[in-house]
C-alpha cells in the first residue's frame, strides 16, 4: 500500500473515530440541555400550581392549563421529593401517543396531601434534536468527502516529486553518463532527499568508473608479467642440460604460475560479474551451446572413460554469450574433474531447467558452502572459484543454481 493511501486510511479512521465520539457527546449534550429546559419549565408549572392552590384554596381544573396534562392523587405521604422522568404524553388533539417529560411532587390543600404529576410533550424538542442531528450528520459527511478528495488529490500532488525521484532511481543505470534529472521542490524533506540521491548517484558512478578502470588495468598489468614468467619457464623446460631435480622444480613453478594466471582471471571475472560490467546480451540457443561443449570436452571425457547421456530441448535465453559459455564450461569442468573413471555425466535441458548430473564421491557435498569462494576438496587442482562464478552468473540473470545429491549422482540444477 502506498504511503499516501496509508496516511489517508489512518487519517480517515482517526477522523471518523473522533467524529463518532464527538457525535455521541454532542447528542447527549443537546438532549441534556433540552431536558433541562423542560425540567425548568415543569418546575415553574408546579410552583405556579402551588401558588394557585394556596391563593384559591382549591385544585385547578385541567382546562386551566394549555396542553399540559395534570393529575392529582390524594396520598398519605407528607413529603414527596420532586422527581423528573420520561413518560408518555397522550395528545388528545392528534389522538396519538408521544414522548413526554414529567415532574411529580406534593401539594397540600386544607391539610390534605395530593401527589401531583405534570406531563408535557417532548415532540417539539425531539424534532429539534432530530433536525440538529441530521444537519450535523450532513456536515460530517461533507467533511469526510472533502477530506477524502483532499487526501487523494492534494497529497498526490505533494508526493509527486518523491515518485519522480523513485522512478528515476528504478531506471538508474550505473554505466550511464547522464545524470539524474530530479524535480525541484519547495518541500524541505523531498529537497533533502533529492540532494542525497544526487550525491549518492555521483559517488556510485565515480566508484564504478574507478573500479572499471582498475579492473581493466589490473587484468592487463597482471597478465603481462605472468605471460613473461610462463614464456621464460617454457624456455627453461626445453633446456636439455637441466637435471631431473631442476626440471621438477621448474615444472612446479610452471604449474603454480598457470594456477596464478587462472586465479587472476577468475577473480577479475568475479569483479566484473558482481559489478555488472559484462553487459553484452543476445538471444542464445542453449541446446546448440551444450552440444558444442560436449564436442569440445569429448577428449577430456574419453581420457577418463566418462560417458555422456543427454536429453535436450530447443531452449532460447537472452544473456551474454561470454558469461553463458563460462557457466556451461564450469559445469562441465566440475562434472569431469570430480567424476570417477568409467563414470557418467547426464545432462537434461527443458524449458524450465538445466540439470548436470555426474557420478563421483559417494558422500554428498556441503550444499551451504559449495558455492562459497575457495571451497574445494583437498585433492582438487582447481581455483575453488568455478562454482562461485557459476552462481554469480545465474544470480545476474535471476536464474537459481542449486545442488543436491541422489546416490550415486551429484546434481547441479539451474532453474530459469
Amino acid at each position: 500500500m502506498k504511503l499516501s493511501a496509508q496516511y489517508s486510511k489512518v487519517n480517515l479512521i482517526i477522523a471518523i473515530s473522533i467524529l463518532f465520539i464527538a457525535g455521541i457527546v454532542y447528542y447527549a449534550t443537546i438532549n441534556y440541555i433540552a431536558n433541562d429546559q423542560l425540567d425548568s419549565s415543569l418546575t415553574d408549572e408546579i410552583e405556579e400550581i402551588t401558588r394557585y392552590v394556596n391563593l384559591n384554596q382549591r385544585l385547578p381544573k385541567p382546562i386551566d392549563f394549555y396542553e399540559d396534562q395534570i393529575s392529582f392523587v390524594q396520598t398519605d405521604q407528607k413529603i414527596i421529593p420532586r422527581v423528573f422522568f420520561n413518560t408518555t404524553y397522550h395528545n388528545l388533539r392528534e389522538k396519538n401517543t408521544e414522548a413526554g417529560r414529567a415532574i411529580s411532587g406534593v401539594i397540600i390543600l386544607k391539610g390534605v396531601n395530593y401527589k401531583t404529576v405534570i406531563v408535557v410533550s417532548k415532540e417539539a424538542t425531539e424534532n429539534l434534536i432530530q433536525v440538529i442531528t441530521f444537519i450535523t450528520f450532513v456536515l460530517v459527511a461533507i467533511l469526510l468527502i472533502v477530506l477524502v478528495i483532499a487526501n487523494r488529490y492534494i497529497l498526490d500532488g505533494l508526493w509527486k516529486p518523491f515518485y519522480n525521484t523513485l522512478q528515476q532511481l528504478k531506471a538508474f543505470n550505473i554505466s550511464d553518463i547522464k545524470s539524474l534529472d530530479l524535480d525541484e521542490t519547495k518541500i524541505d524533506e523531498f529537497s533533502e532527499l533529492n540532494g542525497a540521491v544526487s550525491s549518492m548517484s555521483s559517488r556510485v558512478k565515480s566508484d564504478y568508473q574507478n573500479l572499471k578502470t582498475f579492473t581493466e588495468n589490473a587484468s592487463h598489468e597482471m597478465m603481462t608479467p605472468i605471460a613473461v614468467i610462463t614464456s621464460k619457464l617454457d624456455t627453461l623446460i626445453q633446456d636439455e642440460t637441466l637435471k631431473s631435480e631442476q626440471y621438477a622444480q621448474i615444472n612446479d613453478i610452471y604449474a603454480a604460475t598457470n594456477k596464478l594466471a587462472r586465479l587472476n582471471q577468475s577473480l577479475l571475472l568475479l569483479v566484473k560479474i558482481e559489478n555488472n560490467l559484462v553487459q553484452d546480451t543476445s538471444v542464445l540457443n542453449l541446446q546448440d551451446i551444450i552440444l558444442e561443449k560436449i564436442h569440445q570436452f569429448n577428449e577430456l571425457m574419453q581420457n577418463k572413460n566418462i560417458g555422456v547421456i543427454h536429453t535436450l530441448v530447443d531452449k532460447n535465453i537472452t544473456a551474454s554469450k561470454y558469461l553463458i559459455d563460462i557457466l556451461i564450461n564450469n559445469l562441465f569442468n566440475n562434472a569431469i574433474r570430480h567424476n570417477t573413471p568409467y563414470g557418467t555425466i547426464r545432462i537434461y535441458l527443458t524449458n524450465n531447467q538445466l540439470v548436470f548430473q555426474n557420478t563421483g564421491d559417494e558422500s554428498p557435498l556441503n550444499s551451504r558452502e559449495i558455492f562459497e569462494r575457495f571451497q574445494k576438496s583437498k585433492i582438487s587442482e582447481g581455483t575453488g572459484l568455478g562454482l562461485t562464478i557459476a552462481k554469480n552468473i545465474c544470480n545476474q540473470y535471476n536464474f537459481k543454481l542449486s545442488y543436491y545429491f541422489e546416490d550415486p549422482l551429484h546434481t547441479f540444477q539451474v532453474d530459469f
